[in-house]
């Protein structure tokens, strides 16, 4: 009998599976959407084990799997900070001259931000991808000119919008709703407050409105989600489908029964604790 294949760690064996396009492809369908819904997806490579081609290979699956695939490809290294600002904007102004000196003009070929992942990534770089043009929190997208189109500087979440206009659904592809960006459109749906942000361009720095709160307390959502949310196993990978529209109304039900629903609990989280206090401020006043 041969010996079983190991890793390079001791003596463990390796528990990884390799996949390829076939297997995501395969997984995908196991969702039932409709090849017409334009979908927002949210990835992580790591997440699937071994895949054979890499990132090129999800992507290549999510196109073919939908007429129309956008990604997050968010550039937050423009981002400045100025001397003075709004008060109460969850940020201290003039302590972060190193990041500004550190901060990169945003151009619509620049790299979306590492944290965003390998994915998106190599979506953008395709031939056929378009880019909107918000300099901190542009969008990617494979025939969806409609979609990216409907972003500006006073609304960087229309995007999601317009996929919920038309019929549009959330993946999550190995990652939490902790990624998950719809949810932030039903905080702002929801009344919560949001900030002001500035970035760096060719045409000088740019305000950036309604730039939105924390999301490490997104994944407490989940149980409410449970009627609605589509699930599949994708290699290593979870993978979960929900309706925008669907998604868009549980956050702002949550929100609505509890004001401080899915803030995180890191005491030192500035953007929650605003929101915390902005709701404190409300139940003082009525």
């Amino acid at each position: 009998m041969k010996n079983a294949p190991r890793s390079g760690k001791g003596n463990e064996v390796s528990s990884q599976i390799m996949i390829g396009y076939h297997e995501i492809l395969k997984g995908l369908r196991k969702l039932d959407l409709e090849h017409s819904n334009p979908v927002l997806a949210h990835a992580s490579l790591s997440a699937f084990g071994q895949v054979r081609g890499g990132a090129d290979t999800v992507v290549g699956a999510l196109l073919a799997s939908f007429e129309s695939v956008i990604m997050p490809a968010f550039t937050y290294m423009t981002m400045l900070v100025p001397k003075v600002g709004p008060q109460d904007n969850a940020i201290a102004y003039n302590n972060l001259n190193d990041a500004n000196l550190m901060a990169e003009f945003f151009q619509e070929d620049m790299p979306a931000d590492r944290m965003m992942g390998l994915i998106p990534e190599t979506l953008r770089k395709l031939e056929e991808a378009e880019r909107s043009t918000h300099p901190i929190l542009s969008f990617v997208g494979v025939n969806a000119s409609d979609i990216l189109a409907t972003q500006t500087l006073e609304f960087p979440l229309a995007p999601i919008q317009a996929l919920s206009e038309q019929d549009g659904w959330v993946l999550l592809l190995g990652v939490d709703h902790n990624t998950n960006t719809t949810i932030h459109l039903g905080e702002l749906l929801a009344g919560r407050r949001t900030f002001t942000r500035w970035a760096l361009t060719p045409e000088g720095v740019v305000e950036c409105s309604q730039f939105p709160a924390c999301s490490k307390g997104f994944p407490a959502i989940a149980p409410f989600l449970d009627l609605i949310v589509r699930k599949t196993e994708i290699g290593e990978a979870t993978v979960q489908a929900i309706a925008v529209k669907d998604l868009l109304e549980v956050t702002k039900a949550q929100i609505s029964q509890d004001a401080r629903a899915l803030l995180c609990d890191d005491p030192g989280c500035q953007r929650c604790n605003a929101v915390r206090n902005e709701v404190t401020k409300e139940l003082v006043v009525q």
